[in-house]
């Protein structure tokens, strides 16, 4: 048995699993959103960072990579590595992956994709939206155990673009927050 699993924020750069196959290529009818509250790795519970969710968006897409897993024990170590790490995020959905985004059949089904729904009841963390300016303001101010918030932002921004992939939520974001940053250095000096 194979498992595929879909990677559409820090999992593009930073796996964290053994897997034999790295795809990238995207998901349609979603869109990626910083709306997900960290408060367990860009953030704390006092001060929750943000990270990324999916939501549906129709004709949409949201690229990121697909990793293949085909042993049973790299299998295991995927899971337990995934069920602590997207401990946060509430659902698990199964969904087709496409290298080419005007395909229409799928190069594979059944792809496990970790989402944070926006139900409050099943995910305490969920922040929802903001303007691109609080948004940017909580991200600069947000930090956890495994950094700043910011560097998760430009990590993502650097790694998609890296695959040629230009996503109009993560460029304004990053760009929002360089913009308040350089004011903040010039507000200092």
């Amino acid at each position: 048995m194979v498992m595929w699993v879909f990677g559409y924020g820090s999992l593009i750069w930073k796996t964290g699993f053994p897997y034999d196959q790295k795809l990238p290529g995207c998901i349609k009818g979603y869109r990626r959103v910083f709306y997900q509250g960290s408060t367990d790795h860009r953030g704390t519970p006092d001060f929750p960072g943000r990270t990324v969710t999916l939501e549906p968006a129709e004709g949409e897409i949201c690229w990121g990579v697909a990793y293949k897993i085909t042993r049973k024990e790299d299998e295991e170590t995927a899971l337990e590595h995934l069920e602590v790490r997207e401990k946060q995020y509430d659902r698990k959905e199964y969904v087709d992956f496409f290298t080419d985004p005007i395909a229409t059949s799928p190069v594979v089904s059944g792809v496990m994709v970790y989402i944070a729904s926006p139900d409050k009841k099943l995910n305490k963390n969920y922040l929802g939206p903001a303007s691109l300016e609080a948004i940017a303001k909580q991200i600069i101010s947000a930090e956890g155990p495994s950094g700043p918030n910011k560097d998760y932002l430009f990590h993502l921004e650097k790694a998609l673009l890296q695959f040629g992939w230009e996503d109009e939520h993560v460029m304004d974001l990053a760009n929002e927050v360089r913009s308040l940053l350089s004011d903040g250095e010039h507000m200092a000096a």
